[in-house]
């Protein structure tokens, strides 16, 4: 496996960081199982954690005035390493005044052991959380996660709170991955919640 510090890389007219490769779940599809390659970069495995003051050196590598957004996104959970996360987020309003975009699991309360979303209030512009499926015997099955039978209900209350503080978000599902049938149950729970819906592309 090639490791390498690519804490920040450019996909489209994004800016992507990678804070960690630990993550709660080992979801089937997920792209980290079949790629070392995203966007620009040839690997998003880390040789390690990075601290703050890692992070913000990389800003330099970039010409920031060329993205349209800032996107927490990387091989592992974001909120895994939600501190630092929000810390840096701050420093990307501060400096750069980007929209800012958390792509999660939605699992964060769960691993950090409280009530995240505020948190995330003047800073996370959209949250885009894996839905995966409509029903919550089956997310387990498909997600993996390691909390269990807990992870699907959490992820909902974690959704409804978002909704206070964050300006948008998405719910999204996998091409393929589940039936047309989960899909439409999919799409009313989004209405239901007042949050979009996304079918997001299978990546082979």
């Amino acid at each position: 496996m090639i490791k390498s510090m690519n804490i920040l890389y450019k996909s489209g007219d994004g800016l992507y960081c990678n804070l960690t490769n630990r993550c709660s779940s080992a979801c089937k599809f997920c792209l980290r199982q079949t790629n070392m390659a995203v966007g620009e970069v040839d690997t998003l495995w880390l040789e390690h954690e990075p601290d703050f003051d890692e992070a913000v050196a990389q800003f330099d590598s970039f010409d920031m005035s060329s993205f349209k957004e800032f996107v927490f996104c990387g091989f592992g959970e974001p909120t895994m390493r939600f501190d630092l996360l929000i810390r840096l987020a701050a420093y990307v309003k501060q400096n750069y005044a980007l929209p800012i975009r958390l792509n999660t699991n939605g699992q964060g309360d769960l691993i950090n052991g409280r009530h995240i979303a505020p948190e995330m209030a003047g800073l996370i512009d959209t949250l885009s959380i894996s839905l995966n499926t409509s029903y919550p015997e089956k997310y387990n099955e498909i997600v993996r996660s390691v909390y269990g039978d807990k992870a699907f209900d959490a992820m909902i209350a974690f959704v409804k709170e978002a909704r206070k503080y964050v300006p948008e978000i998405v719910l999204s599902t996998v091409e393929t991955a589940i039936t047309k049938e989960d899909e439409s149950r999919c799409a009313e729970i989004c209405r239901e919640l007042n949050v979009k819906y996304r079918i997001r592309e299978w990546i082979d």
